[in-house]
């Protein structure tokens, strides 16, 4: 095991799948070159090492990249490429959505298309309403498109692997401030599965499911709850698409609790999609009503007190959790 922040994860992952097969390449706005020139970014260093065909520099067009991308898997590459905002996937949907997600399918399973697109997300960096709106609810929402959204350096690099690696489009979410959040990763080709869910700290009073840099906001408000002596168990999604509906039913049979926590606005969130296997799958074993914590149905402030606002606190989860334990008592 060795520490390393989160950027540095993944930057061995890249790393290890462009050394261990010649039809993974990268592309993106200005990788390798001005814009990633800190460390602890996951292209830095790769263009000096691999050179301008396997590490390939973009105009400003997440469209274009997108189009690259399906070309390239339709012609037996595996394309891993960037983009670099979540709101920018927008210009990128047609290709994404309506061609990659789909030519598998209409193969009828016979062709692979492995292509993975890596994208930022996250608030609190003031980047304003047109640079950090979550959209994986969208993502979901779109049949064929696989979704991964890990929280830690370690499964950072798993679980991209597993998704170069992967013979279907995946779009793997990368949250910016954690890039230079430090952890221990396994040395080597050491893969996460897709759709595989993990708890993060065991519970007996109450379920939470999140994901991203969500996790964190969960894991404070479980240790603010444990000294009033509420168990809160948090899971980590890692793996949006495919879910893992197995860890979640199992969790919400055992406490009979459920908060969803996301960063991404409430209505029509990917909290909602949660909320719904609950009811439908473990209904007889709730206590008390599913509880959703989310974004106000807003853009995104650019002002700091503002964001900071947007942004679900620590003390929403804390709040959520001891109505959900006085309920019917």
């Amino acid at each position: 095991m060795t520490k390393v922040s989160y950027g540095q994860a993944l930057q061995q992952a890249l790393d290890l799948a462009l050394n261990m097969d010649e039809r993974v390449f990268l592309a993106g706005e200005g990788i390798g070159t001005s814009i990633h020139l800190d460390p602890n970014l996951p292209t830095y260093g790769l263009l000096n090492k691999y050179g301008s065909r396997r590490v390939k520099d973009t105009p400003v067009s997440e469209a274009a990249i997108a189009g690259l991308a399906v070309g390239a898997s339709a012609m037996g590459l595996k394309p891993v490429v960037e983009v670099m905002f979540f709101p920018f996937m927008t210009l990128a949907g047609d290709m994404l959505v309506n061609h990659a997600a789909k030519l598998r399918y209409l193969s009828g399973g016979r062709n692979a298309f492995p292509l993975t697109v890596r994208v930022k997300a996250g608030v609190n960096f003031g980047a304003g309403a047109q640079h950090s709106h979550n959209l994986e609810a969208w993502i979901a929402h779109s049949p064929g498109l696989k979704l991964v959204f890990p929280s830690s350096p370690a499964d950072g690099k798993g679980l991209l692997l597993s998704a170069i690696f992967d013979p279907n489009p995946v779009v793997f979410v990368e949250e910016m401030l954690l890039y230079w959040m430090q952890g221990e990763i396994p040395e080597g080709d050491i893969r996460i599965p897709l759709g595989k869910a993990r708890v993060l700290r065991p519970g007996s009073d109450c379920t939470l499911v999140t994901y991203g840099g969500a996790v964190y906001t969960a894991l404070q408000a479980a240790g603010t709850l444990a000294e009033t002596e509420i168990s809160l168990e948090v899971i980590d999604l890692r793996t949006l698409v495919p879910l893992d509906k197995a860890c979640i039913l199992d969790s919400v049979r055992k406490t009979g609790r459920l908060i969803v926590l996301h960063d991404a606005t409430r209505f029509c969130g990917f909290g909602a999609e949660i909320a719904a296997i609950a009811a439908e799958e473990a209904f007889d074993s709730l206590k008390a009503p599913v509880m959703r914590i989310a974004a106000p149905d807003i853009p995104v402030p650019v002002s700091p007190p503002q964001e900071a606002f947007y942004k679900p606190a620590p003390e929403k989860v804390v709040t959520a959790a001891r109505a959900l334990m006085a309920y019917a008592q």
